[in-house]
């Protein structure tokens, strides 16, 4: 059923409770963003996945969004964020609550299921929402969008590290599992046999006795291929989780040592196996992520996962396609690095690569190719403040949504800092003309605390 609207801003007075909007500071940087978002944006983008008039009401849709944005904003799990949210009063409005709540609004596992509902796309509308907001603050003006930078990292997915006797182990097991849900009965499990030959692997390889290790993995390989054909001789007709499970198996047994298409691992088969390489880490598990920056100001405009390990240079086109819906323009002048040769034209977009001399360039240009390397620290704020090192979600569509919400953390990260400095240059301004005897209060990374501190005056 079609969630309720906010109820934010329509105040119907109660006796002995105060609003949030009386207790909070006017101030803070997250009760400023919140009155500067576009809100309903969201009601009109997500109000057509509900029906209307069947089941129960669904959660309000500010809310969803809001824990959302601060879950990529402050790099918190659905459960943290849930439990964070109770302890603080800004988290609550801008979320659009009226009061401040003692009780859990939802469960984590909403989030999951609102997730799927809403898709990529939705998160596309709220990458675009933080676009939005900064271009009405002035922050992202138009000839900020004329010139870009692209380029392309790995997003790792929450996976164990694989090998094929650890493959072999764990493919037995969702098998037995499988089998047991359905009632087949296996005329064995090898459930202590396969326990015990993975720990003999384990230590024979530390052990540097390989000869050894590598029977122990044989018999790992040759117990799985006992359950899979005795499930076979027992069900002739299987589901379709069984039968993507039992080819997955043959997948699995048939693969060698140089193969292209490898299966690392069993929950998430579509992990890919990237080498970027880097010398502290020769090869990464997960997918590739392309991403398009402005080169002044190094505003997020574009970002989506990629499958299939595809050659950088074919990625730009879906690059520039997205960033037009994002922001409404296409690009001019576009920078990256050589592993963009031979990329597909886009008209009306000149891509410039790293290989050009500076004594074959305007100092205007040389200028704004060297801003090119401007998007490398970005990646790594992504990785370490918003989520995107390691992946949770599951699935393809898993990782497209986490790498659109790790831009739309660092967007609002970005918002948030500005608002900092916005109220720093005001309360610096009325401490110098005298009118506030009071130091300014000055906020720290997060947003979340105040420290007191007297500003050195010029």
């Amino acid at each position: 059923m079609r969630p309720k609207e906010s109820s934010q801003g329509h105040s119907q007075g109660e006796l002995y409770r105060s609003g949030l909007e009386q207790i909070l500071s006017h101030r803070h940087p997250l009760y400023l963003l919140a009155k500067q978002m576009d809100w309903s944006v969201f009601e009109r983008e997500f109000g057509l996945l509900y029906v209307e008039k069947v089941g129960r009401p669904g959660l309000p849709v500010r809310l969803l969004v809001g824990l959302h944005y601060l879950k990529y904003t402050f790099n918190e799990s659905d459960e943290s964020v849930v439990d964070r949210f109770i302890e603080n009063p800004y988290w609550q409005y801008f979320c659009g609550l009226e009061y401040f709540q003692h009780e859990f609004p939802l469960d984590p596992t909403s989030l999951v299921r609102w997730r799927k509902r809403v898709g990529p796309g939705g998160m596309e509308a709220m990458l675009k929402a933080s676009i939005e907001t900064a271009k009405r603050e002035k922050l992202l003006k138009g000839h900020h969008i004329k010139r870009m930078n692209v380029d392309t990292t790995v997003q790792e997915k929450a996976i164990a590290f694989p090998t094929d006797a650890r493959l072999y182990h764990k493919m037995r097991m969702a098998l037995v599992r499988a089998s047991q849900d359905r009632g087949i009965a296996l005329r064995q499990t090898y459930k202590r046999l396969s326990k015990l030959a993975l720990q003999k692997q384990g230590r024979y390889s530390h052990a540097r006795q390989m000869k050894r290790a590598r029977r122990e993995t044989k018999r790992l390989k040759v117990f799985l291929g006992c359950v899979t054909r005795d499930i076979e001789r027992k069900i002739k007709d299987p589901d379709e989780r069984l039968e993507e499970l039992l080819g997955l198996s043959y997948r699995l047994m048939k693969q060698e040592r140089k193969d292209k298409g490898k299966l690392y691992s069993i929950h998430a088969p579509e992990v890919e196996c990237i080498s970027k390489g880097k010398a502290h880490k020769r090869y990464e598990f997960g997918c590739k992520v392309s991403m398009v920056t402005t080169s002044k100001g190094n505003w997020i405009v574009g970002i989506d996962a990629l499958h299939g390990n595809p050659y950088d240079g074919h990625t730009f086109k879906q690059a520039m396609d997205q960033t037009e819906r994002i922001t409404g323009k296409k690009p001019e002048h576009v920078y990256s690095d050589k592993g963009y040769r031979g990329a597909v034209e886009v008209p009306g977009t000149t891509l410039h690569l790293t290989n050009k001399r500076k004594k074959r360039l305007t100092r205007s240009q040389w200028r704004w190719l060297r801003r090119r390397s401007a998007i490398e620290p970005v990646f790594g704020h992504l990785k370490s403040d918003n989520r995107l090192e390691r992946n949770h979600l599951q699935g393809k569509e898993g990782d497209r949504i986490n790498a659109i919400l790790s831009g739309c953390g660092f967007n609002l990260r970005k918002l948030l800092t500005a608002f900092c400095v916005y109220i720093l240059n005001r309360l610096i301004g009325a401490y110098r003309s005298r009118k506030s005897d009071k130091p300014p209060l000055i906020l720290n990374r997060g947003c979340s605390e105040f420290c007191v501190r007297k500003p050195k005056l010029i």
